[in-house]
């Protein structure tokens, strides 16, 4: 037996599944958020809020060893604004990935706008096995809610869940950081998990209330994550 298929079958907790954790969820949301932002300049949901996205930026902003011609990737980007952000900082080095080919178009469409051409920003889907082949030693990587939605997924999300783990920490240089934030996962939860790879750095503390999935809650974990050489 692979070391792989001993990992997955480690992953016996799950989470009920929700349309929140299918692609075809995320492509009708996109689209529409696509069509707001052409007629309305609408940049949509920032998942998790500015005010918590705003801690994660400064986060990696002050944190020593971390420059801006670093390689820094976000996990499921969305809209992109969590690039944007840094790129205002002076971040030259920015990736995004998303298995929504409809949220890479939005994505793309902001960037423009806010003339930051040269944030990186390609479809990828996390879980599958080919994803690593040209994405790896980045120094950072960025996780709002992404973790959250394979974990949702109703078709096999334990084994998603282990393919995210095992992928992302290949996409991770050694001694990088994972920022992931979670709804739906506590914090030790998350070090637990992910304690094949990394070790637990600091958890950041969230503001009041997160908007995810177009709904507003009060209580999430965000941690940073920091891989073992």
């Amino acid at each position: 037996m692979s070391q792989m298929s001993s990992k997955v079958e480690e992953c016996t907790e799950s989470l009920d599944p929700s349309e929140i954790g299918t692609k075809d969820y995320w492509d009708s949301f996109y689209d529409k958020e696509v069509e707001n932002f052409i007629d309305h300049g609408d940049i949509g949901d920032i998942w998790f809020g500015k005010a918590m996205l705003q801690k994660i930026v400064q986060w990696i902003d002050k944190k020593d060893g971390i420059k801006h011609e670093n390689s820094i990737i976000d996990l499921g980007c969305g809209n992109g604004w969590t690039l944007i952000m840094l790129a205002k900082l002076g971040y030259t080095n920015l990736t995004g990935v998303d298995y929504s080919e409809n949220a890479i178009e939005l994505a793309k469409s902001v960037a423009k706008t806010e003339d930051f051409l040269n944030i990186d920003y390609q479809v990828y889907d996390l879980v599958d096995s080919n994803c690593c082949s040209k994405l790896q030693g980045f120094k950072v990587a960025v996780d709002k809610g992404t973790y959250d939605a394979i974990s949702l997924s109703p078709d096999d999300s334990n084994i998603k869940r282990c393919k995210y783990k095992t992928n992302v920490a290949k996409l991770i240089c050694d001694n990088g950081f994972l920022i992931i934030s979670s709804c739906n996962w506590t914090e030790q939860e998350l070090i637990d998990y992910f304690k094949d790879y990394f070790d637990f750095t600091e958890a950041i503390s969230p503001p009041k209330t997160f908007q995810f999935g177009g709904k507003t809650g009060n209580e999430y974990s965000t941690v940073v994550l920091q891989k073992r050489t």
